[in-house]
């Protein structure tokens, strides 16, 4: 029996190679993505493993905000009793914050988040170990600084130039001291490191003579766990200090449980893809099976038993899955590289080392591939026992029974239907309960559909058969004939494509609905005609806020000052905001009492807050602000809720009059005569031409949040295409194997008149009926799990209301057609150049 399949496998490479072509793709995604993960992992664990290589100890002191005055960090009398303990060789502290260089048109070089400022730290030799400088030297007087090789050379800054660096202060030029390399994580995350000389970097980011952190070399011999002991009686009590291995493990970990869900993700779509795969591999045995009903019957019939048909046909799909998962793999690798080097080219820098090829992505790659190909294969297998030896006699397949039908139908119909009824069930629950109920739902739903799909295909057939007769005439009657002809080949064709593009039109629906709830309520809650907003995502100071209210044509001006106190015991957010002004720039409706109030030293507080707390206008509230006095706040009013304002609005000056440093997210303003490119350039010049402050008009503002979603449903097109691919070799492979099974009608309607031509579209007319009717059910059932998905979430995002993309399912529609047509072009031009003759002739 083994060389029996081995035999047919050879016999048949052209009819499986779209088998090895879906197992291959999805196989190299799995294989790609453990190769990428396990690559990327080892060379940031070897980067923190080198970054801590001369560290012992190391001492991180970030205080608290509000007692930052008192306690700014790690003095410098801390670091130098640090220095004389045994065991100790040296000692470099560190100060750190946001710092930002703009390139020659002013823009900021790098992402925000990601720009980073520090101390030049030189030892003994007059060197930083941490930074090898290629040109220049580091830092050593207040107008130096020095910059990362990838930033100077982004910004065309060579040593000796003239650098403008922002930071949350005003902005400053320095002289380009040096340029150096590094293994700072910044860096490596796509951003930009300065170096300021030690005095400089403290006052910048600390105050004079503190540091953040520090990192204690050791002497040889020296044990770091008594080193630490030493260390934890001389640092304050508020500081925590690890030796230079744990963190080195922490940060290993923490790598780990990022990548994760990085594999995580990618392997969900690579499991969808192999998902989509079973249907086109369970397809195509099938075919195969029925083309040589006579072949296993006359096997039956020389004594082969039920067990041994099954065996066989198990055998020739564990070889397929066996040459798919070999190549796969070599693919998958191939990913790996491209994906490391596409990190690179969007400056998403990783750091050095080989690719790490281990055990386990080719035994993930054998396993899944082998084992979903004969899973796949199993019940075309198992069908194929089932043929009794009197077959041989006939060249007629078994045909289904009426009974089998039945059955197949009655478990779709039940399985869609408890699906929709989880799915419903979870759309009125909502929250995450809601949305477990309809991933549940939506499996089962799946399922019961690509169960019924059989039964649905003639009855949706027909509704496009009509179009297809009045276009195309005889070719499209004979395409909309062939279609449902074999309703279980034509189901599994098209559950490919409908799987598919279920996701993609859910993604789609619940995108476009989000997005415009979002654009909705930025559009009419917004008022003012710009925000602005520190690129970096910290806070701005009082210094900024001022620069905005002395801005020439600005007529309303208002922080949302992050502020807070304390009342009965729990931290209580609020909004310090300008009286008066607030309610020009942000719309806020009232329910009771008066925003006026604010004024007069009262509180607003949102609707949700105040129904929740029991709060009304008039009551008076016992709190507690954050230099720890006490007072009182009566509200004043009471609002609905917004998204852009905390629940709890009150005077700036309430806030900044108990806390020394204040923290400004956002600035709103408008300006006379609204929006303009001359109003922009004002607001620029008001805050020094500063590269990190972003100017958002509204625009800006909805595509903000438009933009994110938008990002995200391409990531997710790009990650879904696979499958798609996956789909179009199924209906290319159906065709191909339908054409083979058809020769002799094909040559009979060529006998009786049906030209080369009118064939090439018949076979093209039947892909893209095959092709629209997987979409028209992938595209209806996305649509339904859209909906429900958002109604889970609905309550918690202002405005929402379900959106259909019409124009993107047109295009889904159309690209369904198109590929239809694409799939058709090898099996149409294979049915045209058929020999009429030996076609007729053809068994």
């Amino acid at each position: 029996m083994f060389r029996t399949a081995l035999r047919n496998v050879l016999a048949h490479k052209a009819r499986l190679l779209m088998t090895v072509l879906a197992v291959m793709l999805g196989v190299a995604f799995v294989s790609g993505t453990l190769v990428f993960t396990d690559t990327l992992s080892q060379a940031f664990r070897s980067q923190s493993a080198k970054s801590y290589d001369d560290v012992a100890v190391a001492v991180e002191h970030y205080p608290n905000p509000e007692e930052a005055a008192k306690d700014p960090g790690l003095s410098q009398g801390v670091i130098d009793r640090l220095g004389k303990l045994d065991g100790v060789a040296s000692v470099t502290g560190r100060v750190d914050g946001f710092a930002g260089v703009p390139d020659k048109d002013g823009k900021l070089i790098g992402v925000g988040w990601s720009n980073k400022g520090t101390n030049f730290a030189p030892g003994a030799d007059g060197k930083d170990r941490a930074y090898d400088f290629v040109q220049g030297a580091g830092p050593v007087e207040d107008g130096q600084v020095a910059l990362d090789k990838d930033t100077a050379a982004k910004g065309g800054y060579q040593v000796g130039d003239r650098v403008r660096v922002a930071t949350n202060g005003p902005v400053k030029e320095y002289t380009l001291s040096g340029v150096f390399t590094t293994e700072d994580g910044a860096v490596s995350a796509g951003g930009s490191l300065v170096l300021f000389d030690n005095s400089v970097a403290q006052k910048q980011f600390v105050k004079e003579g503190f540091y953040r952190s520090a990192t204690i070399a050791a002497t040889p011999g020296t044990d770091a766990d008594k080193l630490l002991d030493e260390v934890l009686k001389v640092v304050p009590k508020a500081a925590t200090a690890q030796t230079g291995q744990a963190l080195a493990d922490k940060q290993a970990e923490d790598i780990e449980a990022g990548l994760g869900a990085l594999k995580q993700v990618l392997l969900g779509f690579a499991g969808i893809a192999l998902f989509v795969g079973v249907f086109l591999i369970a397809n195509t045995f099938t075919m195969l099976v029925a083309q040589r009903t006579r072949e296993l019957a006359l096997m039956r019939a020389v004594g082969a038993s039920r067990r041994q048909i099954t065996r066989s046909v198990l055998v020739e799909a564990g070889l397929v899955g066996l040459v798919a998962s070999v190549v796969g793999y070599g693919l998958g690798i191939a990913m790996a590289v491209g994906l490391r080097s596409g990190m690179n080219a969007f400056d998403l820098k990783v750091p050095g080392g080989p690719l790490v090829l281990t055990a386990a992505p080719l035994i993930a790659a054998l396993a899944v591939g082998v084992k979903i190909t004969m899973f796949a294969a199993w019940l075309p297998g198992r069908r194929a026992a089932k043929i009794p030896p009197v077959a041989a006699m006939s060249s007629v397949h078994a045909a289904a029974t009426t009974k089998s039908l039945v059955v197949r139908n009655s478990i779709g119909a039940a399985l869609t239907a408890l699906g929709v009824v989880l799915i419903v069930l979870g759309a009125g629950t909502g929250g995450d309960d809601g949305r477990m109920y309809i991933a549940g739902g939506a499996f089962v739903t799946l399922i019961g559909v690509i169960v019924l799909i059989p039964l649905l295909s003639r009855p949706v057939i027909a509704l496009i058969r009509p179009l297809f007769v009045g276009l195309f005439g005889v070719s499209g009657k004979l395409a909309g004939l062939n279609a449902v002809r074999n309703p279980r080949r034509t189901g599994a064709t098209a559950s490919a494509l409908a799987i598919g593009l279920t996701l993609v039109t859910g993604l789609s629906v619940l995108g476009t609905t989000v997005g415009a709830a979002l654009d909705k309520m930025t559009t009419e809650q917004i008022r003012a005609d710009y925000m602005i907003s520190m690129a970096s995502g910290e806070g701005m100071n009082r210094d900024a806020l001022a620069a905005i209210e002395k801005t020439p044509g600005a007529t309303a001006v208002s922080p949302q000052l992050a502020g807070w106190f304390t009342l009965k015991g729990k931290d209580v957010s609020a909004s310090g905001v300008t009286p008066g002004d607030i309610e020009k720039l942000i719309k806020l409706n009232t329910v009771k009492g008066s925003l006026g109030s604010l004024g007069e030293g009262q509180i607003a507080i949102a609707e949700k807050t105040a129904t929740k707390q029991g709060w009304k206008v008039g009551d008076t509230l016992p709190v507690e602000f954050g230099d720890k006095k006490k007072g009182k706040l009566t509200v004043g009013a009471i609002y609905e809720d917004s998204e852009f304002v905390s629940p709890v609005l009150i005077d700036a000056k309430a806030i900044t009059a108990h806390e020394q440093q204040s923290y400004i997210p956002q600035i709103f303003v408008s300006m006379d005569g609204g929006a303009s490119a001359a109003n922009e350039k004002a607001i620029a010049k008001a805050m020094g031409d500063n590269p990190a402050i972003t100017v958002m008009d509204q625009k800006d503002i909805r595509d903000l949040f438009g933009g994110q979603i938008n990002m995200l449903l391409n990531i997710m097109y790009g990650l879904l295409a696979m499958a798609l691919i996956i789909a179009v070799l199924g209906v290319v492979n159906t065709l191909a194997m339908s054409v083979f099974e058809r020769q002799q009608e094909i040559g009979m309607l060529r006998a009786i008149g049906l030209d080369r031509r009118r064939v090439k579209r018949m076979v093209r007319l039947e892909a893209v009926v095959i092709s629209l009717f997987g979409a028209v059910v992938g595209i209806g059932l996305g649509a339904f799990l859209g909906w429900a998905i958002g109604e889970t979430f609905k309550s918690s995002l202002p405005g929402y209301a379900l959106v259909l993309p019409w124009d993107r399912i047109g295009v889904f529609l159309v690209l369904a057609g198109l590929v239809g047509v694409l799939a058709s072009l090898w099996p149409a031009r294979s049915a045209a150049k058929l020999n009429m003759l030996t076609a007729i002739k053809t068994e």
